[in-house]
């Protein structure tokens, strides 16, 4: 072979080895963070998320790949999210209350990892505490079964409180949970309880001064408008 159709071809392989070398090298794995509730108000839980991992010896865009998705409080939105997850294919859905049950209601074969304050077995995200079954698991946090408890405290500390005035964030399994079991203790003990919903600082403002003015005695406020979702 000729000197100059050996360069040719030394050269020629030298540059098309990186290339296929690149080419079989297997993509990082996929992980969706997907919520209902904007993304903006819970930047704190990304970070702690990412922290996370990097513990478990997973980098971001070193050994994994990271889509964050959010429905913007749009529940609705959902459904389109979780199949765009599905489509990239991600290895494991992380998510919360809504979320989780938009993911498992779309897939049986994605992982799905969720938060919840609310009761999974009675939402069907698992079949057991002990044993969830299928492809759904998380942690849970039952807040909204405390707000029983929460009322009985709340007494405790002011039992001449003619009115306790209760500030919700609406349209949240947790939160909604909560306003059901405490409307039940309040009735069970005679209690009056004036529901406030607020979702932003504002109309927190505005139910504040709303249970000021209609309060027969001066309220208590039990908060729970801006419990972050898992």
């Amino acid at each position: 072979m000729r000197r100059r159709e050996f360069m040719s071809l030394s050269v020629g392989a030298a540059v098309g080895w990186p290339l296929t070398v690149r080419a079989q090298q297997p993509a990082l794995p996929i992980v969706g963070f997907l919520r209902s509730e904007p993304l903006g108000d819970a930047m704190h839980l990304v970070a702690a998320f990412r922290a996370g991992l990097k513990e478990a010896g997973f980098t971001e865009d070193q050994n994994v790949t990271i889509e964050l998705r959010s429905a913007e409080g749009h529940a609705d939105r959902l459904t389109a999210l979780v199949g765009e997850l599905i489509h990239r294919p991600v290895a494991v859905i992380v998510a919360n209350s809504l979320a989780a049950v938009a993911a498992a209601t779309a897939t049986s074969r994605v992982p799905i990892v969720f938060a919840t304050g609310i009761d999974p077995v009675r939402d069907h995200l698992v079949t057991s505490l002990n044993h969830p079954g299928g492809n759904v698991t998380g942690v849970i946090f039952f807040a909204g079964n405390l707000a029983a408890k929460r009322l009985e405290l709340l007494r405790q500390l002011v039992p001449k409180a003619a009115t306790i005035a209760v500030l919700v964030k609406p349209n949240t399994p947790e939160t909604e949970a909560e306003r059901r079991d405490g409307l039940a203790a309040a009735q069970a003990t005679g209690q009056q309880l004036l529901l406030f919903d607020a979702s932003t600082e504002p109309e927190i403002a505005t139910a504040s001064l709303a249970a000021s003015s209609r309060a027969k005695s001066r309220p208590i406020f039990q908060s729970c408008s801006q419990r972050s979702s898992s």
